[in-house]
C-alpha cells in the first residue's frame, strides 16, 4: 500500500505543478485552490508512504515522479521544447527512480 501511496503523492505533485502554472503566480482563484489541495493531499501521501518505506527512497521517488510528470507536460501543454537532451534527461531520472526501487 505505500507504494500506491508514493505514486499517487508524485501524480498529485505534478498536477499541483501544472496548477500553479495555470494560477497565474496565485492570482487566479480556482487554479490556485487546486494548487494548495493537490499540494496538501501530496505532502499528506508522502507522510504516509514514509511510515513504511525507507527516507531516501521515498523522497527520491515522489520528486522523480513529480520532475519526470511536470517535464513531459511543460512540453505537452506550454509548448516547452522537447530536445533529445531534454527527453534524453528525464530518462536518466527515470533509472535513477528505477534503480532505487531495484537495489
Amino acid at each position: 500500500m505505500a507504494w500506491i501511496w508514493l505514486v499517487a503523492a508524485g501524480l498529485l505533485e505534478v498536477v499541483w505543478a501544472v496548477a500553479l502554472k495555470y494560477s497565474n503566480g496565485l492570482t487566479r482563484f480556482w487554479p490556485a485552490v487546486a494548487t494548495f489541495a493537490c499540494m496538501g493531499a501530496s505532502f499528506f501521501l508522502l507522510a504516509l508512504a514514509m511510515k513504511r518505506l525507507p527516507l531516501g527512497t521515498a523522497y527520491v521517488v515522489w520528486t522523480g515522479i513529480g520532475a519526470v510528470g511536470t517535464a513531459i507536460l511543460g512540453m505537452a501543454l506550454f509548448g516547452e521544447p522537447a530536445s533529445p537532451g531534454r527527453i534524453a534527461c528525464i530518462g536518466l531520472i527515470v533509472a535513477g527512480i528505477v534503480g532505487l526501487k531495484v537495489c
